[in-house]
Order: structure tokens, then C-alpha cells, then sequence
């Protein structure tokens, strides 16, 4: 309790972050197709976040170094707060694919700054519990976020709302009288090495990006398409997310007892067993609809941090954080090319194009982990780490789980 009393200022912060971010993306996604346009516009406006999350990754370290944690943490929250607030201004899908390019970059400093302080404040012994903490503040309040479309009437009401909760996280870090911490150096490994460690560590990351990549920006349009409103649009987003949250430790750790490679190809055979299923969506009803979006987000959450998990099997010990860094990036990538493919499934199928594209992503993924299999033997279960369940943030992010699972032996959960 003293350590998450030491790291509940950047909780907080954290979890009305996320709810302004998940609330808006959603009401982003419904107000384009309302306004009748097309499902590769919405797709290009929404993959726009991703981009400039890409590129955030690869230089927000430089702006923090510059001027510290606080005042970048401001700066890029404040941001945000205009962000949100300047797509109430006009609905122009060139503005608004600007403002999520920079909604993006700003998120990227935001990860970095909360995960570089949580790094350096809690302690190695008690790392996995606040690593745990901190997805719950994550997922929570990006699931939590999406039940404010049931007050959107075509207004900017939800706008505003997104903006105040940017402005309020922004409060507890710039009162903390914590000194902030020195940001780590990291290079991470290029994706050649990677790719000859662990080709299905890479691939694992990047299909993770295409599928959450899709369900986020084009998971509300597909809802509408099915003939609900917008609050069934956020509660289908939160069950997706949520479900991802809880499922992600249960589904982990039984890659923790056999061949990882079997449970990628299981959940991967699962997240196309799944979206071939919500192809009956119109006939299972909305209960149907949210059961099948929670089994969806679960297995789709789950891929990338048994990735992970796999790809570190295959590389030594001290290569753990270098590695995340180009797992982290495979991720961004596939969640940029994610909205372009379903769209373009979406244009040719309709509604139902969402759940086509992850489905045949599904396969093609399962696929491939089952030619690997064939060709490669299994990494000797005793020479496995422990799975300790991630967020597809920053690389800072797996060092914190990297080091919980050298100190901490209750790493997967509070």
C-alpha cells in the first residue's frame, strides 16, 4: 500500500486519460459514418492515431529529456485537451485525421512519461502489483470511457467531456511534489534480429496491431452498420476491452505450462473461430453481439504480450527491453494498416467487413504459426520465463515486467 499510494497520482491520471481517449475515438469513428463517409475515410482518419503514436514512439524521448517529466506531461496533455476540443470545431476528415496524428504523438509522451515514473518509483520486489495497477487504470478507464456516448445527441457534448477529463489528469501530476524520475536510454533491436529469433514473435505483434487495430477504429461504424446507436457502440467497445483486460492473464498464463507457440496458434484459431461467428451478429441479438466482442478483445489482447513473452524466450535475458521496443513498434504498424484493411473489407462486405478482416487475419496468422512448428522446436518449458501480462504502451512498460518477474512472484496480478 505505501508504493501504490507512491504511484496513485499517475493512476488516476492515468485512468481519466484513457476514459477521455476511448470516449473520443469511438464518437470519432460514429460522427464520420454518420456523416455518410466512406468506410476508407473513416479507416485513414482513425489508422492517423496509430501513426502518430508510431511516430511518437520513436521521438517523444528527446522532448521529455528537454524539459523533464511534469512540464512534458503537461504540455502533451494539454494538447490533448485542445485536440478533443477541435474536432468540435468542424467535421472535416482532413482535420480531423491532423488532430489524431497529433492525439497520437501526444499519447505516446504521455505512455512514456507515466511508465518511465512507475518504473523508477516502485520498487523491483512490488513491480508486477503495479504494473497490474496500472493496466486496470489503463484498460478501466478506456472501457469505462465508452459509456459516455450514451450521452451523445449529435452535439459536442462528449467532446467537451473528453476534453475536461484530459484537463483534470493533467491536475494530480502537476501538484505531486514527487521528484520525477531520469528518463532511461533504450535501443531496441532491429526487426531483422528479431525476426531471426522469433519469426512468430514478430508476426504475433504485428497481427495484434491489425485486429485491436480494426476493432478500435471501425468496431463502432460496424455496431451502427448492425443497426444500433451510439451508447450500444460503447457498451460493444467496452465489453471488447475489458474483455481483453481479464482474459489476457488466464489465457497468458497457460502458455506458461505449454508450448507458447500452440496457445499463439490456439488464440489465433480462436480470434477466427470467434469473428466467423459475429458474422451472425444480426441474428444473435445485442447480447450475442457483446458476449462475442468480449471473446473477441480477449483473444486479440492476449496475442501480443504472449509475443512477447515467446519472442524472449528465444533471446538472452539482457535483450528483453531492447526487443520490446521493435515488438512495440511491429504493433504500431500493423494497428496503421489495420483500419486501411477493414475498411476496405467494410466498402466490399458492409458492416460485416470488420469481423471478415479479423477473421482472415486470424487464419493467415494461425497459419503461419503452424508452418513454424513444423520447422522449429519448442524453446524446453523450463527454460520459459514467466508470462506477466502487458500493455502495447512503450517498451518501459516490459521492462517493469521484465524486472517483476526477477523480484516479484505475484507479477500477474494485484
Amino acid at each position: 500500500m505505501p508504493v501504490i499510494r507512491a504511484v496513485l497520482v499517475l493512476l488516476v491520471s492515468t485512468f481519466l486519460m484513457m476514459g477521455g481517449l476511448g470516449s473520443m475515438g469511438t464518437l470519432l469513428s460514429l460522427r464520420l459514418d454518420q456523416a455518410a463517409a466512406s468506410p476508407l475515410a473513416i479507416g485513414v482518419v482513425m489508422a492517423a492515431y496509430f501513426a502518430g503514436l508510431t511516430v511518437g514512439a520513436l521521438h517523444v524521448a528527446s522532448v521529455i529529456g528537454r524539459v523533464g517529466h511534469i512540464r512534458a506531461f503537461s504540455a502533451f496533455m494539454s494538447l490533448m485537451s485542445a485536440a478533443a476540443l477541435g474536432h468540435a470545431l468542424k467535421l472535416d476528415p482532413v482535420l480531423w485525421a491532423a488532430l489524431r496524428l497529433l492525439e497520437g504523438y501526444c499519447m505516446a509522451g504521455l505512455f512514456v512519461c507515466v511508465e518511465s515514473w512507475l518504473n523508477h518509483t516502485a520498487p523491483t520486489a512490488v513491480r508486477g502489483r503495479v504494473l497490474a495497477f496500472y493496466m486496470i487504470s489503463l484498460y478501466g478507464g478506456q472501457g469505462v470511457g465508452q459509456w459516455l456516448l450514451g450521452l451523445d445527441r449529435g452535439g459536442f457534448v462528449v467532446f467537451v467531456l473528453a476534453s475536461m477529463l484530459f484537463s483534470v489528469a493533467l491536475v494530480p501530476v502537476a501538484l505531486t511534489r514527487q521528484t520525477p524520475p531520469t528518463l532511461p536510454r533504450i535501443v531496441a533491436l532491429g526487426f531483422r534480429r528479431l525476426y531471426a529469433a522469433s519469426p512468430l514473435g514478430i508476426m504475433g505483434t504485428v497481427t495484434s496491431g491489425l485486429v485491436t487495430g480494426a476493432i478500435y477504429s471501425l468496431g463502432p461504424v460496424t455496431v451502427r452498420h448492425l443497426g444500433y446507436g451510439a451508447a450500444e457502440a460503447g457498451l460493444f467497445m467496452s465489453a471488447a476491452i475489458l474483455g481483453g483486460m481479464i482474459l489476457q492473464w488466464p489465457l497468458g498464463r497457460l502458455s506458461d505450462v505449454l508450448d507458447r507457440r500452440r496457445v499463439l496458434v490456439g488464440l489465433y484459431g480462436g480470434l477466427c473461430a470467434v469473428s466467423l461467428a459475429l458474422l451472425a451478429a444480426p441474428a444473435a441479438g445485442f447480447a450475442g453481439l457483446l458476449l462475442g466482442a468480449a471473446a473477441l478483445g480477449g483473444a486479440a489482447f492476449a496475442v501480443y504480450p504472449t509475443s512477447v513473452a515467446h519472442t524472449n524466450d528465444r533471446l538472452a535475458a539482457d535483450e528483453a527491453v531492447a526487443a520490446s521496443g521493435g515488438l512495440v513498434l511491429g504493433y504500431s504498424l500493423g494497428a496503421v494498416a489495420g483500419p486501411l484493411g477493414a475498411a476496405a473489407l467494410i466498402t466490399a462486405a458492409g458492416g460485416i467487413g470488420l469481423f471478415l478482416f479479423t477473421a482472415l487475419v486470424g487464419a493467415a496468422a494461425a497459419g503461419f504459426g503452424w508452418w513454424r512448428m513444423q520447422v522449429s522446436p519448442p524453446v524446453p518449458q523450463e527454460e520459459q520465463a514467466p508470462f506477466v501480462p502487458l500493455p502495447r504502451t512503450t517498451p518501459l512498460a516490459t521492462g517493469m515486467a521484465e524486472a517483476a518477474g526477477r523480484g516479484d512472484g505475484a507479477a500477474g496480478g494485484p
